[in-house]
This record gives C-alpha cells, sequence and structure tokens, in this order.
C-alpha cells in the first residue's frame, strides 16, 4: 500500500511552542537555576480531534522543547520531573478520587519499556500497575475484544499504563488483514465509545504514541542482533510487520486521527532520541496531573492533642 500523498497537508497538529519559564530545581545539595525542560509538550504534541495526519511530515529526532545546554543538563531536570511525579502520586492514591489511564503505544523498537521504566521509576508500586497486551488467547478470542481490557482499567487512587492496549485489536487486524474491514471500522467506533465511559465515569485517559524513524528501528533491531543478552527481543514476526512499516503509519494517522479525543487525546511524542522522549512524556504527564489540583485528604483531628508516648 502507497502513502498517502501530503499535498493536502493542512499544517501540522503541533501548537507553536512557548518559551521554557525558567523554574529551580534541587540537584545534589545546592540548588541551581535550569530551564525547566520541555514546558509546553501538552500543547505541542497533542493531536488535535479531527486531524489529518501525517507521521513521515513529524520529525523523529527532533528536541526542539529542550532548552538545557549540553547533556549535563538532562538528569537534573529529569530528576526534578520524576519527584513531582512521585509527589502527586502519592496525592491521588492518598485522595483515591482519580483515576489515571496511560495507553503506551509505538513500533517495535519504539521504547515503550525503556519509557516506562525510566518515566515512572519513582511511583510508589503500591499506586501503579503496568499491563501489557499481547496476542489475544484462545479464551479471549471467544469474547469481545474489549473484555480483556476492561478488566485491567484503574480503580480509584490508581495509575495504570497499557504497555500496547485495545488499539492493538484495531491496528494489527486492519494492516495483516486479520478480518474484513467493517470489523477494525467498527471497533475504532467502540472504542470511541468506551474511553468516553471511562472519562464520565472519572478516569483521566492520555494515548502516547513513541514515534520513531524507520532508520532508527533498523538501528535497534541491529544493536539487538549484535549483543547476545538481547536475542530474546527479536522476533521473526518483527521484520515481516517492519516489511508493512507504510500501512502501519497509513493506520496510525487514521486511527489517532479518529479517536483522539477531548476526553482521550492522543500525544505523538519523538522517540528517536531516549532522553528527550522521557522528558516529554514526564512533562505530558506531569502537566495532566496538576490539572486535577489533586491535594492529601484533610483530617478530621488536630495532630497538636496527639502524643506519641515513650
Amino acid at each position: 500500500m502507497k502513502r498517502r500523498s501530503s499535498k493536502d497537508d493542512q499544517g501540522s497538529n503541533q501548537s507553536p511552542y512557548q518559551s521554557a519559564a525558567d523554574e529551580t530545581c534541587h540537584t545534589g545539595d545546592f540548588w541551581r537555576k535550569v530551564a525547566m525542560p520541555v514546558t509546553g509538550a501538552l500543547e505541542r504534541y497533542l493531536v488535535k480531534p479531527g486531524s489529518i495526519l501525517h507521521l513521515d511530515k513529524i520529525d523523529t529526532n527532533e528536541k526542539a522543547l529542550f532548552q538545557g545546554i549540553g547533556k549535563d543538563a538532562i538528569l537534573p531536570q529529569f530528576n526534578d520531573l520524576q519527584e513531582q511525579l512521585q509527589d502527586l502520586q502519592k496525592k491521588l492514591y492518598a485522595q483515591n478520587k482519580h483515576r489515571i489511564l496511560v495507553v503506551m503505544q509505538a513500533m517495535d523498537t519504539g521504547g515503550k519499556d525503556g519509557c516506562i521504566k525510566h518515566v515512572f521509576s519513582r511511583i510508589d508500586p503500591q499506586g501503579i500497575h503496568v499491563c501489557s497486551f499481547k496476542k489475544p488467547s484462545q479464551e479471549e478470542l471467544t469474547r469481545d475484544f474489549l473484555w480483556r481490557v476492561h478488566s485491567k482499567v484503574p480503580s480509584t487512587g490508581q495509575l495504570v499504563i497499557f504497555n500496547r492496549s485495545h488499539y492493538e485489536d484495531i491496528i494489527a487486524v486492519r494492516v495483516k488483514k486479520i478480518f474484513p474491514d467493517e470489523v477494525w471500522k467498527r471497533r475504532q467506533k467502540h472504542v470511541i465509545e468506551f474511553e468516553r465511559m471511562l472519562a464520565e465515569e472519572g478516569t483521566t485517559i492520555v494515548k502516547i504514541f513513541l514515534h520513531i524513524s524507520k532508520d532508527e528501528q533498523k538501528r535497534r533491531l541491529e544493536s539487538r542482533l549484535e549483543n547476545p543478552a538481547k536475542h530474546w527481543k527479536i522476533n521473526p514476526e518483527d521484520l515481516v510487520d517492519r516489511a508493512r512499516w507504510n500501512d502501519f503509519m497509513t493506520a496510525y494517522e487514521d486511527v489517532m486521527g479518529a479517536t483522539s479525543t477531548k476526553f482521550a487525546p492522543w500525544y505523538i511524542v519523538p522517540a528517536d532520541r531516549k532522553w528527550y522522549r522521557n522528558l516529554c512524556v514526564a512533562r505530558i504527564m506531569l502537566d495532566t496531573l496538576k490539572k486535577l489540583d489533586m491535594e492529601f485528604p484533610p483530617i478530621s483531628w488536630d495532630p497538636k492533642t496527639i502524643q506519641i508516648e515513650d
């Protein structure tokens, strides 16, 4: 299948970036002034509802929002984002009011595992769960395609990450022609309503597509081949999917344009640079959680009246 022409492109879905604001960041045993990383990621990488996407026009290697000078600035800035995420997750868990669902999608070697590991590494394990969706089991195939997904959505106070998701049941079915086209088209409509229901019931949904180039995928696959410790990560079927790269890109363009909604937005994050990918995802999550205006629950007793006896 040939890629669609970009002649009808009505402009990028990315918003103009506003200058990063200076914020104070604690590094080691002293404070220093740094530019807060990737301010504006929530707006720049948002897929606006109804967008006509052209993934080949989005630079997978950009670092446009990074305001640091050299790599020395990356770690302290990322540490600061992690600390803020940790604090907000504690409030999420303690308040026990909101539910957070993060959907992570990418092509093979796109970096889902690494991104989840780095961005959410400081989150209390009691308040986070990562769910990976692989090829449906025989039992799952006897039920509707959302059956196995619905039971994994977050309860109140929880943050759940889908490492691959219900979107595989649209993308893979379409590209690999597992079922007739009317199946994935029907599923796409069901997903929109499923996410609408979750949102109306109190779930905040963030959907992230880690966008790598075909050349970068080649480099990462070759790196795995050269390292025996990473051979287990390689599946010959990955190369079959790689041969369908253009078909996958077209499918992702269509599905993200159709399913990015106000209540369940998609974000396309450039992912060739792993450190920039992590900064952007951390910032998107931080800004999303800040909007919930969470606080620790009030107590009904006066701490001054409590005395701990020896």
